[in-house]
């Protein structure tokens, strides 16, 4: 379970990259290596244990491009469930080269199955553990709505700082700041080289990590109707959040994607949420910013290096 747990957390922690409006890139980090989205392709990028680099490209196309999935609001739903679906595929492809195992196929009865166990352990952690912690203390309502949120952060940002001591977790956390430096690099217009990639910041705006934080400052406010005016039992609370999940998706959706594309000022008002990524990414290696323009690379269908 936890296994299939950390996969999905890997997965939203690098939701929202590709979401750009300048320049549509992004990505997330798999097993030893880095998957790339460009405007056309995606493009994964896998150090096998020989040392070389394992390529492979597949196309991309998205619901977002078509109604109703477009609008504001649907569309960051829409974009979590493609980037699952996808970051699924790439980390199994992942596992399969760099570890050298053979997997059976990836299908959609293993990745329902997976968001299935994942949903019912982010179920019981991050919602039914915050709401039950914040009950105990018997406060107002509003009261008890900000402590559950606040309770849901601190296990958060505890859950990814225990995991984070893996040996694993670090080398993924290491290609997750691969990532972002080479997306910083490309977006500033530098040379693509391993170099200059690792001149370029770990942090990254449009990080699922920041998303996450101002999903939980939402979940505050989309959360509260239901105990103060509809009220039920814990079980009843509890499903109440599962079912307003995708509302709070997006709505953290769309203000990140106004703050990425509103200047200083976007930068300046999400600048708090970016310090979570401190935990979640690893200053890498010069080898592992090579897969990361590789990766890069690849989705841009050989027009970077």
């Amino acid at each position: 379970m936890f296994k299939k747990l950390n996969m999905l957390l890997l997965i939203v922690l690098n939701l929202f990259e590709a979401e750009g409006k300048r320049i549509p890139v992004g990505g997330q980090a798999v097993i030893e290596g880095v998957l790339m989205k460009g405007k056309k392709l995606w493009g994964l990028a896998v150090r096998k244990s020989t040392g070389e680099i394992f390529t492979d490209q597949w196309p991309n196309s998205s619901r977002t491009e078509r109604m109703p999935y477009k609008l504001p609001f649907i569309r960051g739903f829409v974009v979590m469930c493609e980037m699952m679906a996808t970051g699924f595929k790439a980390l199994s492809k992942s596992a399969e080269v760099a570890l050298e195992e053979t997997h059976e196929e990836f299908t959609w009865k293993d990745l329902l199955l997976s968001v299935a166990v994942a949903i019912f352990a982010v179920g019981g952690l991050f919602i039914a553990l915050p709401l039950w912690s914040a009950k105990l203390l018997n406060l107002p309502p509003l009261m008890t709505n900000i402590t559950e949120g606040v309770f849901r952060a601190l296990i958060f940002i505890s859950y990814v700082a225990v995991i984070g001591l893996w040996s694993d977790i670090q080398t993924v956390f290491k290609y997750h700041g691969a990532e972002h430096k080479t997306i910083n690099a490309f977006e500033s217009g530098l040379k693509m080289t391993p170099e200059n990639i690792m001149t370029c910041s770990r942090i990254h705006p449009r990080c699922g990590t920041s998303f996450l934080l101002i999903a939980v400052i939402v979940s505050i406010i989309v959360f509260s109707p239901v105990k103060i005016f509809i009220g039920g039992s814990f079980i009843y609370q509890v499903l109440a959040r599962i079912i307003l999940i995708p509302v709070v998706i997006g709505i953290s959706y769309e203000i990140i994607r106004l703050a990425s594309n509103s200047g200083t000022i976007g930068k300046c008002l999400i600048s708090p949420f970016l310090t979570l990524q401190y935990l979640t990414t690893r200053e890498p290696d010069i080898k592992q910013a090579e897969v990361g323009l590789k990766s890069l690379d690849t989705a841009m269908n050989g027009g970077i290096i």
